[in-house]
């Protein structure tokens, strides 16, 4: 009867014995193994003799009839690691293989990313994000290095403008720019200190200390540079409403603000409020020129690295805080119960011990306060040791997320350049001649292609792999997956 024979066939399937060959590497797997996970190409290898070499060849790159034996042309190193998911049930990456040329062979096996364990799944995102950033940073420069003849003159002046501001690698005067505004803020920085020495300060009409002329006017000609700066920038950039919301240009705003605020205060302020209460505003507002010290962060990577290093250890950070918190509270109620026997106590309450507990465990120690027991003085030797400790415990993590960090700036920026130098070489193997525009042509046919582009040649080997993503898929190297 039919279902008899059915049950003979999946019986003959359990037992079937295949040999696969992947890169040189023989295994032999079981039917009952292999079964169940039925459609993955493994599975498939079970049944397909029946169908004929058509069905042989669909699957796998050779077979020999006489072994019975599948080769397969891919990595063996990556499929031992996938077929983990016939006998556990889950597939872990091993340490070495590229994230996303892992995932193109679990395609290939016709595996579900389900199997991958989240750990695994946490590394092929972060390189998918950097391959996608990698692919960002090579639009980006050619963009830059094309003109469109459709646009428009102002369009392109624009473009140049912002060029000539945000992008000092791109020409000599640009980075003469970058390193004048960078003196800029250093002397307007140098100036808000200095104005502050009183041999340095003048006295007015009413007998108050003002900052010196000369002081005055260097200030201003600093606060018409960034002005001009600023002003430019907005003009000229793409998406004025990311622009303003940036942090770095908030910064730019708070650096000339003040200035402007303080100058309409003393024009006009002194017809709507006294003058007192004018100078006190004055004042405050003037406390905010420190904010364009944080404009250094725009020409320096370094402090952009150490910001981004701080934002990722916010959970070190909010230990600390908590240990330091906990701390805090113990040893300043100790400090007050175990000082109350002494006539002189300097411990009123514990509200005012926290000022010695925060100053002892920071192992700051103004003097101020201090123990004068025997018990107060072994709290406060416990409390600057516990101090010390809960202070280094999150400094590890901080300088591997700052280093991690720089790093891998590094590694992105050399493969956008890597795969510049590859579009380039590619393009001039197809034409004698090639040109900038052909270049932007190449990426801009490369986003409805699989790849950058159809034109450039197709590699399955070490050098190359494939920036996989639900709408667009680029090809950049694998260096950048290191």
């Amino acid at each position: 009867s039919f279902p008899d024979m059915d049950s003979d066939r999946s019986e003959r399937n359990e037992e079937t014995e295949i040999v696969v060959n992947v890169g040189g590497v023989r295994q032999v797997f079981y039917g009952d193994n292999l079964n169940q996970y039925p459609e993955t190409r493994l599975a498939e290898l079970i049944n397909c003799l029946s169908g004929g070499y058509d069905s042989i060849f669909s699957l796998c790159d050779d077979y020999d009839p006489g072994k019975r034996e599948f080769y397969f042309d891919r990595d063996p190193d990556a499929f031992k690691c996938i077929i983990d998911v016939y006998y556990f049930g889950e597939i872990h990456m091993k340490k070495g293989i590229c994230p996303i040329c892992f995932k193109n062979e679990m395609e290939f096996w016709k595996v579900d990313l389900k199997f991958l364990d989240d750990c695994c799944k946490a590394h092929l995102s972060e390189k998918k994000e950097e391959l996608e950033e990698i692919a960002r940073r090579v639009q980006l420069i050619l963009d830059d290095l094309g003109v469109d003849a459709s646009e428009s003159h102002w369009k392109r002046c624009q473009k140049y403008i912002w060029k000539f501001l945000e992008k000092p690698e791109s020409s000599y005067p640009a980075r003469v720019i970058a390193v004048l505004s960078f003196l800029f803020i250093l002397i307007s920085s140098i100036v808000m200190c200095v104005g502050t020495i009183p041999d340095l300060q003048i006295v007015d009409a009413e007998g108050n200390r003002v900052e010196h002329p000369t002081l005055d006017s260097i200030e201003t000609a600093c606060i018409g540079w960034f002005t001009v700066e600023y002003v430019l920038r907005l003009i000229s950039s793409p998406n004025k409403l990311h622009f303003v919301l940036s942090f770095m240009n908030i910064v730019d705003v708070l650096a000339i603000l003040p200035f402007y605020v303080s100058l309409t205060l003393t024009h006009l302020g002194a017809k709507l409020m006294e003058l007192s209460n004018v100078q006190q505003a004055v004042q405050a507002l003037r406390i905010m020129r420190i904010a364009r010290i944080f404009k250094l962060a725009r020409h320096s990577s370094g402090l952009q690295t150490l910001t981004y290093a701080l934002k990722r250890s916010f959970k070190e950070l909010g230990l600390l805080l908590m240990y330091l918190a906990v701390g805090i509270f113990v040893f300043s109620a100790l400090g007050y119960t175990m000082e109350q026997s002494h006539p002189e106590t300097l411990f009123k309450s514990i509200p005012q011990s926290f000022w010695w507990a925060i100053i002892t465990m920071t192992t700051v120690g103004y003097g101020d306060i201090y123990p004068k027991t025997t018990l107060g003085k072994l709290n406060a030797a416990i409390s600057f040791l516990c101090g010390v400790i809960a202070i280094a415990l999150p400094i590890h993590p901080i300088i591997n997320n700052f280093v991690r960090y720089y790093n891998k700036q590094r590694v992105l920026e050399t493969a956008a350049k890597h795969e510049l130098e590859l579009m380039e070489l590619n393009s001039t193997e197809g034409k004698a001649t090639g040109s900038k525009s052909e270049l932007e042509d190449l990426v801009r046919e490369g986003k409805e292609s699989p790849f950058y582009s159809s034109r450039l040649k197709v590699s399955h080997s070490d050098t190359f792999i494939h920036l996989l993503s639900e709408e667009k898929h680029y090809r950049t190297r694998l260096q950048s997956c290191k």
